[in-house]
Order: C-alpha cells, then sequence, then structure tokens
C-alpha cells in the first residue's frame, strides 16, 4: 500500500505550489469558523456591559472585524473550491493521459479479452473518484481535524463540564458514520461495476446498430438495456437506504447535541455554574464540531472510492505490453520486403491448441503470395505475425534476414500496409482519414494517393470533395468507397510489404473490379500477401499457399494446383466456378 500511495501523491508533484496555496487558504478558512463565535462571545461577554459610546465605537469595530472575516472566509472558500477543482481536474486530466497512452500500448491479445464499456469506465468514472479524492481529500481532513481539535480546545477552555457532554456524542456518532459508511462504500461499488456493465452494452448495441435495425430487433435491444438499468436501479436502491440512514441519523445525532447541550446548560446556568453567553457559545460551536466528524466520515467513503480506482488504474498500467522492443532493438528504414518463416508455430494465450503449426516459409521481395484454406486454419493469423500484433510461439520470422523482434515496433509497422475486409474510418473528413497514412503529408500527396487508389473521382463527386464529413466509421460511404480510401491511405504509407485481407469479399461485383484495380496497383513491386476467397483476387499470384490444420499443404500457382488435383483444385470447384 505504501508504494500505491507513493505512486498517488507523485501525480501532486506537478501543482506543489496550487496544493500549498488550497492548503493554506484551507486552514485559513476553517481559523475563521473558530474565531467569529469567540468575537461575538467577546461581544456579550463583555462589549454590552461597557459604557454607551464606548460599547458602540467597540460593536462597529468587532462589527467590520466580522464582516472581514466573513469576506475573508468567502475568498478562502471559493479559492479552494476554484482553484482545488482545477487542481483536481488537471491531475485527472494526467492520469487519463497515461492510461490512454497505455492503452495505445497494449496489443491485440489484451483487446481479444476486454469490452470497451469496462475500459471506458477506467477513464472515465474511476479517473473521476480519484481526482475528487486528490482534490477534497486533504483539505477536509485538514479542516476537520482544525475545527474539532479547535472547537474542543476552545470550548474546554470555557466550561470543561459542558464541553465534555457535548463531546460525549462525537465517539458514537464516529462509529455510526463509519458503519454505514462501509455499507454504503460497498453498495457504490456495486454501482460502479453495474454502470460499467450498462455503457459496455450500450457501446455494443450503438456501434451495431444498423445490425439491430437490419433484423428489427430493437426491442430486444430495449429487453437487453431495461434488465441492466433495473439492476442499476436495484443496486442503487440498496445504496440509497443506507445513505438515508445515514443522513438521517446523522442530523438526527446534531440535533440531539444541542438539545442536550441547551437542557444541559441552562440546568447548569439556573445553579450558577455557567454563564448564559458561555452557554450561547457551545451552541455557536455544535456545528462547528459535528461537521467535521461528517467531513471525515465522508473523507473516508472519498478515500475508498479513489483509493479502489486508483487500484483499478495501477491494475491497468501493471499490465505490461506483451509486444515491446527489446533494449538493443534496430531502427531500420525502407525495407526490401524478403520475408521468412523458420518453423514458425503459434497459440493464442489462453489457448493449448496451436493455431500454426511449424511453418517455414520463404518470400523473395516483390512476390504476390495468395492464402487460401478453409476458415480457422490461421491464414489471418500467420500475416498479423508479420507486424508483430502477435509473437510467434515459437521459430522465428525475418524480414531481409532480421528476426522481426530484433527490429524497432514501429519502424517494422512503418515498412507493412494492411487492407482488411472490414474497413476502419475515423470520424472527421475524406482528407483527415487518408492522411492517417502518413500524418506529416501534403494536400497534394493525399490527393495524389487517392487517384492511385481510383477514388479521387468519387471524392470530387461530394459539394465538399476531400473535406466531406463521413461520420461515425465512414456511414456516409458505400463498401466500396470505403475500401478505396483504406487503399489511398496505404498508398500515401507507401509500404515495401502489403497485407490484404480478404479485402474485396465483402464487395459487389462492379465495386469488386475497382477495388481489385486499386489493388493491383498498390501490389506493384511491393511483397504483397493475399487473404481470399474469391479465384479474382488471387489466379494472378505468383505463389499461392492452401493452408490446412495441419501446415502448408500445397504451394504453387493457380495452374500448377489445379493439375495437382488436391486440396485447392477442390476448393477451386467449391468456391470458384461460379465467379
Amino acid at each position: 500500500m505504501k508504494e500505491k500511495l507513493k505512486k498517488l501523491f507523485a501525480y501532486y508533484g506537478p501543482y506543489k505550489s496550487l496544493f500549498y496555496s488550497d492548503m493554506f487558504f484551507a486552514i485559513l478558512g476553517a481559523a475563521v469558523t473558530l474565531v467569529i463565535p469567540l468575537v461575538v462571545r467577546h461581544i456579550t461577554n463583555e462589549v454590552v456591559y461597557f459604557e454607551k459610546p464606548q460599547a458602540r465605537e467597540a460593536i462597529l469595530m468587532l462589527g467590520g472585524l466580522m464582516v472581514a472575516l466573513v469576506l475573508l472566509e468567502i475568498f478562502c472558500n471559493f479559492y479552494i473550491a476554484y482553484f482545488g477543482h482545477i487542481m483536481g481536474a488537471k491531475m485527472e486530466a494526467d492520469m487519463r493521459r497515461d492510461i490512454f497512452g497505455h492503452y495505445q500500448k497494449l496489443t491485440f491479445a489484451f483487446y481479444d479479452n476486454q469490452k470497451v464499456g469496462h475500459l471506458l469506465s477506467r477513464i472515465t468514472s474511476d479517473l473521476f473518484d480519484i481526482s475528487e479524492l486528490l482534490h477534497h481529500g486533504p483539505e477536509d481532513l485538514v479542516i476537520s481535524v482544525i475545527k474539532i481539535i479547535g472547537s474542543f480546545v476552545i470550548l474546554l477552555a470555557v466550561n470543561v463540564r459542558l464541553a465534555l457532554v457535548a463531546f460525549a456524542f462525537i465517539p458514537v456518532m464516529a462509529v455510526f458514520a463509519f458503519y454505514f459508511n462501509g455499507k454504503m462504500g460497498k453498495a457504490f461499488k456495486r454501482n460502479r461495476e453495474k454502470i460499467a456493465e450498462i455503457n459496455s452494452q450500450i457501446e455494443d448495441s450503438l456501434s451495431g446498430i444498423r445490425v439491430v435495425k437490419s433484423f428489427a430487433n430493437e426491442k430486444e435491444e430495449m429487453k437487453k438495456f431495461k434488465q441492466g438499468n433495473d439492476n442499476f436501479v436495484a443496486a442503487k436502491k440498496v445504496s440509497y437506504k443506507y445513505m438515508g440512514i445515514y443522513n438521517s441519523g446523522l442530523g438526527a445525532m446534531s440535533t440531539l447535541i444541542t438539545v442536550v447541550v441547551l437542557v444541559v446548560g441552562v440546568s447548569m446556568m439556573l445553579s450558577g455554574t455557567v454563564a448564559l453567553t458561555d452557554l450561547i457559545t457551545f451552541l455557536l460551536y455544535i456545528n462547528n464540531f459535528t461537521d467535521p466528524v461528517k467531513k471525515l466520515v465522508s473523507f473516508t467513503e472519498q478515500f475508498q472510492n479513489g483509493y479502489s480506482g486508483f487500484e483499478r488504474f495501477l491494475e491497468i498500467l501493471s499490465i505490461a505490453p506483451d509486444i515491446k522492443d527489446k533494449p538493443d532493438a534496430v531502427s531500420v528504414g525502407q525495407m526490401r520486403g524478403e520475408i521468412e518463416f523458420q518453423d514458425v508455430s503459434f497459440c493464442y494465450e489462453e489457448q493449448n491448441e496451436r493455431v500454426l503449426n511449424h511453418i517455414n516459409l520463404k518470400v523473395n521481395a516483390g512476390d504476390y503470395m495468395a492464402l487460401v484454406g478453409p476458415s480457422g486454419v490461421g491464414k489471418t493469423t500467420l500475416c498479423s505475425l508479420i507486424p508483430r500484433f502477435y509473437d510467434v510461439s515459437s521459430g522465428a520470422i525475418t524480414v531481409d534476414g532480421i528476426d522481426i523482434r530484433d527490429i524497432k515496433l514501429d519502424d517494422l509497422r512503418n515498412n507493412v500496409g494492411i487492407v482488411q475486409q472490414d474497413v476502419y474510418l475515423f470520424a472527421g473528413t475524406i482528407l483527415d482519414n487518408i492522411r492517417y497514412g502518413r500524418m506529416d503529408a501534403t494536400d497534394e500527396e493525399v490527393v495524389r494517393a487517392a487517384k492511385n487508389a481510383n477514388a479521387h473521382e468519387f471524392i470530387m463527386s461530394f459539394p465538399q470533395g476531400y473535406h466531406t464529413d463521413i461520420g461515425q466509421r465512414g456511414v456516409k460511404l458505400s463498401g466500396g468507397q470505403k475500401q478505396r480510401l483504406s487503399i489511398a491511405r496505404v498508398f500515401l504509407k507507401n509500404p515495401p510489404i502489403l497485407i490484404f485481407d480478404e479485402a474485396t469479399s465483402a464487395l459487389d461485383n462492379e465495386s469488386e473490379q475497382i477495388v481489385k484495380k486499386s489493388l493491383e496497383g498498390l501490389a506493384k513491386e511491393r511483397t504483397t500477401f493475399v487473404i481470399a476467397h474469391r479465384l479474382t483476387t488471387i489466379q494472378n499470384a505468383q505463389k499461392i499457399l492452401v493452408l490446412t490444420e495441419d501446415g502448408i499443404a500445397e504451394e504453387g500457382t493457380h495452374d500448377e494446383l489445379l493439375q495437382k488435383k488436391g486440396i485447392y483444385e477442390a476448393l477451386y470447384h467449391r468456391n470458384f466456378e461460379n465467379v
């Protein structure tokens, strides 16, 4: 825990001046609330017995002093509310930057097992709880301690017996508050879990809204949402029950202290052991020591929420990327693209069964290689190993004779371009999406890439041309248009190695012909891997590999494989005869 707290406090580092000034004004504000009742006591105890002119002058001076103290308290409260929250927001932003940066480093293996909604809750609600702790925690602690100790010392000085009567309730309040605060803490934790589940379900439903509507399953989605929402309300009911008991109980105890102090104080006043002015002072100080008890208990809840949120935050940061640069990784520029698989085997982390078994393959620079085979035999996985989206379980992959694990990741991936069946386009303009291939590209280079991808013509048909907003995930474009933009993006990147992962399988015949032409233009003089189900994409390949669960079963050109009358020929007759 000591190490975790050290990491938590490290976020105060850049904002030390803000933190110290916040603490200074918190202490000053607490001191002011302790001083004002003493001024009132002085007036009722002594000033009222002065001669009229002297009393009037003293009242005016002391009234001015109290107004000045109130103004000072207003400034202190404003400072800690405004600048304290600014400090909290800045620290929250720093943590969000750290966790988002870490998300960027984590590999496909991590995201294969995560829900986006849960990851979002870590970067939103969890971080809010942490920032509330970092901002309010120290000042609430300091203010509460000052007020409780200050009130106790002052009231002891006024009347020991009455002070002990008033403070006898504090342990009872503390035990009551801590017990129900613990109950509330657990309930609020369940609330966060439920809202994370709702976020995940909403994200899933909205991302697939077109599928939902195409199957007319809106009612089914509402049913799923209602279940999650009802669970959240049920969890909220429990937390609000404890909150109701907590708030009403503490409120009742605060009133009870006032009643008891009043009754005991009046009794003592009648017996001559307490002066009326002292009783008034006690009544003025009651809130000064009951409110801090509530704040201290709230601090424990805040600490639980914030600290458990920080633990979840550290949980993510502690997940080391399973694929990263070696300390001695080499930098490379533009590579030639000669690739060799040396006895490569691979299985996913959670599975013992191998997806690829002892693959040996050499691809010369500039070769056009096609991969075919039944679904699930590892065609996409084999290609995903080249840019190190996953690392081989055994064996090695080399590019230009260098083991890819010895090359800096950024340099390796800058040499690989991927065109997938499921194109991901970002919300924004066409220009922004093509430029994603190389962020420093000029507008002229973007246009040239679009022309190479046969996309310029359709882009210019839009009223705003390259500045057309394409909507979330490019919803305003057709499948063929989206595919050509993704090809333009790779043209702009200009890598020596290409991977086409069933890039035309979801397109109609007309769009396929246009995209095929774009792909052929892109593939010229580049090492190209094509995963395909359609004959039109692979019949001109220099080499076709037929993958099965046992590895590479056949390899050769289209004609050679047909003559072998083996697996490829069977696949051809099954899938390609009618193309």
